[in-house]
């Protein structure tokens, strides 16, 4: 699933293509992608003719201000991307006119095509067809639970040190479920969290109540480091994501002990492992990370 970075970088990109660009169509061949309004023919009416005003991200919503007071709220969920180009419908199915980064097999479910006023098109590419796309009032969107139930951004400069402390205070639970709670901390998932515990030496399975100033400091310092990095290097495509010019994001190479399992930490040689905790898979170092 694309976590902070990739959303961020999935913003960034957008902002780049797409900005102050007006809705002419929209096609679908998985109408349910649609969730609000429930009814595609009318989702496809008050859609047209809206311009793009601001592209910006929340927690993992990748969010459209647009104009008449409405926004598009996009959730990529677990194989979800957005793209932008030109395509042409060949025999069913859409192709890329050039070939390139969107040709990239990853980037053929196309399940729902936004057509732009410069010819250009905003596509989403979702091989497992879990994303979630919502058309709101602006205003509704803001008061939502979708937004109001979420925990502070962990790269907002204003995040400092004392509330990342603050959001665990009387949290019950392991360190790893906990930082992947969108309501205490937003835009953590499976990835970013292997990797910062790894950076901090905490065990995923390490009680929240039972953490110590100094590894709340080092969560806090590698939470930073590691989401910055991940943005800077356009996120992780070992799977599913691509940016929306189609191309990798380049952290794999950053990647410490995220889908490692038998290969050598790279800080002290133990085997990396793989257990269970929540019904997710964590990656450790058994040496460096003990509980």
């Amino acid at each position: 699933m694309p976590e902070l970075p990739e959303v961020e970088t999935t913003v960034k990109g957008l902002n780049a293509k797409v900005l102050n660009r007006a809705f002419v169509d929209v096609w679908s061949d998985w109408k349910k992608i649609v969730k609000k309004p429930t009814d595609f023919s009318v989702f496809e009416k008050e859609i047209k003719n809206k311009k793009i005003k601001k592209v910006w991200r929340r927690a993992k919503n990748v969010i459209f201000d647009l104009s008449d007071g409405y926004s598009l709220l996009v959730h990529q969920k677990m194989t979800g991307h957005l793209l932008v180009g030109i395509w042409k419908e060949q025999n069913g199915f859409w192709k890329p006119v050039k070939d390139g980064p969107l040709s990239d097999p990853y980037n053929r479910f196309l399940h729902l095509i936004f057509f732009l006023d410069n010819g250009e098109m905003m596509a989403l590419s979702d091989a497992r067809k879990f994303a979630k796309v919502e058309l709101w009032k602006t205003e509704e969107l803001a008061n939502s639970k979708d937004l109001t139930n979420l925990g502070p951004e962990p790269l907002d400069k204003d995040f400092t040190f004392e509330k990342f402390k603050k959001v665990f205070e009387g949290k019950k639970g392991k360190i790893k479920q906990v930082m992947m709670d969108p309501a205490v901390i937003a835009g953590i998932g499976n990835i970013y969290s292997s990797e910062i515990l790894w950076w901090a030496k905490v065990h995923p399975e390490k009680s929240v109540a039972k953490l110590n100033e100094k590894e709340l400091e080092l969560l806090y310092q590698y939470t930073k480091k590691v989401l910055e990095t991940g943005v800077r290097l356009g996120g992780e495509s070992f799977s599913d994501y691509r940016k929306p010019d189609g191309t990798k994001g380049d952290f794999d190479d950053e990647r410490q002990v995220y889908k490692r399992e038998g290969q050598n930490c790279s800080r002290c040689g133990t085997k990396i492992k793989r257990m269970q905790v929540g019904q997710r898979s964590a990656f450790f170092c058994p040496n460096c990370q003990k509980l």
